[in-house]
């Protein structure tokens, strides 16, 4: 059942009265777009808000709702909407042209300090988005061992291609997903999340194992969280099998710290996937490692070794404004303290929630590290107590997630007409210009969010 067909829930009455122009976008879109929506995770009932504008940790939809931002471009402005610097960047480089066909010293300044930036970064090269960069990692490994098979984890997210679509959120048995092949699905080895001992059991019985791939803080950015233990233990398994070990850092990289989760941990793997934050909100993404894997991409190289190169092209990779503001971003990721700061707020913001929880009798909890927050809503009723909740204690299974459709719809819905949009009803990423204010707001949306779920009988 669409839980929005309900007629009853103040709740849902309020987001419709307050959003109507966003109400008829999504009517119009729908004869365009399959679902009206352009991305899967945009999709939530009755419809999504249209967005006019934004600027630093806040934004504007076409009805004129001002909302607490905790999407943040889906996790790419570490620096918040509009950072003037990396505006100034972009507008610079659109006076000069857009697209050349050519090489550009943007590119080489964007690839300099990712080399500067991430540990194992000997050589980068430029795509579109993260799907194409962790495409590339996965083609780089098969390439280099001459091994076929990848492992994966249950839950973690890698993009949409066709190796990684399934097994996170569905077909943990190695299925394939509609379009999806059987013969590509044969390809991948699915073990559970953290689970070091079955990984082992696979590289010690199979010898066509190329690669380990891991998104190093835990899946949807540590929602089931993954300890710094199991990063060493997969670094030392990976090297004792000649298997190589790919850190997912799509949304790790420059947001955990300066050189992502890797740097953090120091556990350094031999190739990274890279996206978001590395094209300051714009398009892009890269891969980046080991020189000696990266050279598969080299023409010279392959050629002096008599071997075919893997073949890449892309027509907007290292785009020049991309580049712009991917530089200029990281030239500012590098030289303040930009991670600390989102870090620090989010911890703070996940205390408080935990608070309100206890005040309000929730047993719920808000985790999480660095600069993002999770809800678990605690749908098998377990006892818990919100500000002593230790999540990396939990069993994965504990976070297979809440079937309650109407009350996480309602959840999110909630959130949204007191002021603060959410990264879905899972939780929300800070930026480093969310300030006591926008910490405040949020605070009390969260209190008032709760009350609104108890009066509709859904927590």
């Amino acid at each position: 059942m669409n839980v929005m067909t309900l007629t009853n829930s103040k709740i849902v009455s309020a987001y419709r009265a307050m959003t109507p122009k966003s109400a008829e976008r999504a009517r119009e879109a729908r004869e365009y777009l399959p679902s009206g929506l352009a991305h899967d995770s945009r999709h939530m009932a009755p419809y999504g808000i249209y967005v006019d504008r934004a600027k630093g940790p806040r934004k504007w939809d076409i009805d004129g709702n001002e909302y607490v931002d905790f999407y943040g471009g889906h996790g790419a402005l570490l620096l918040g909407h509009r950072h003037p610097k990396v505006m100034a960047a972009v507008a610079a480089q659109i006076e000069k042209g857009t697209h050349f066909g050519t090489c550009h010293e943007i590119e080489l300044s964007w690839a300099k300090l990712i080399c500067e930036m991430i540990p194992c970064a000997e050589r980068v090269r430029f795509t579109s988005s993260g799907t194409e960069a962790t495409h590339m990692a996965l083609r780089l490994a098969r390439a280099f061992t001459g091994r076929e098979k990848i492992i994966r984890f249950y839950g973690h997210f890698h993009g949409w291609h066709d190796q990684v679509s399934f097994g996170v959120d569905g077909h943990f048995d190695g299925s394939p997903t509609p379009g999806v092949l059987r013969s590509v699905t044969a390809g991948t080895v699915l073990v559970p999340p953290n689970d070091v001992a079955r990984v082992e059991q696979v590289l010690k019985s199979d010898p066509d194992v190329a690669a380990v791939i891991i998104e190093p803080t835990g899946s949807n950015s540590g929602k089931v969280p993954t300890t710094p233990e199991v990063l060493r233990r997969l670094r030392e398994l990976t090297r004792q099998y000649d298997a190589l070990l790919i850190f997912d850092e799509v949304v790790t990289g420059f947001r955990v710290s300066p050189g992502g989760a890797q740097a953090h941990y120091n556990v350094v793997p031999d190739i990274t996937s890279l996206a978001k934050i590395v094209a300051g909100g714009l398009p892009g993404g890269a891969v980046c490692g080991r020189k000696d894997i990266l050279d598969w991409l080299d023409f010279e190289v392959s050629e002096e070794l008599g071997r075919e190169k893997v073949r890449h092209q892309g027509t907007f990779n290292a785009n020049p404004v991309s580049a712009a503001a991917g530089a200029a971003t990281l030239e500012i990721i590098k030289t303040t303290d930009a991670c600390a700061r989102a870090n620090e707020s989010a911890a703070w913001l996940r205390a408080r929630m935990n608070q309100v929880l206890e005040e309000e009798n929730v047993p719920w909890a808000v985790y999480g590290d660095f600069s993002v927050f999770h809800f678990f809503t605690n749908p098998e009723k377990l006892p818990i107590k919100p500000t002593a909740f230790d999540a990396p204690a939990q069993g994965y299974k504990v976070f297979k997630g809440d079937k309650r459709a109407s009350m996480l719809a309602k959840l999110r819905l909630a959130m949204l007409t007191n002021g603060v949009d959410l990264k879905g009803w899972r939780g929300g990423i800070l930026s480093a210009t969310h300030t006591e204010a926008e910490l405040e707001k949020t605070v009390a949306a969260w209190r008032t969010s709760l009350r609104m779920l108890k009066e509709e009988g859904e927590v």
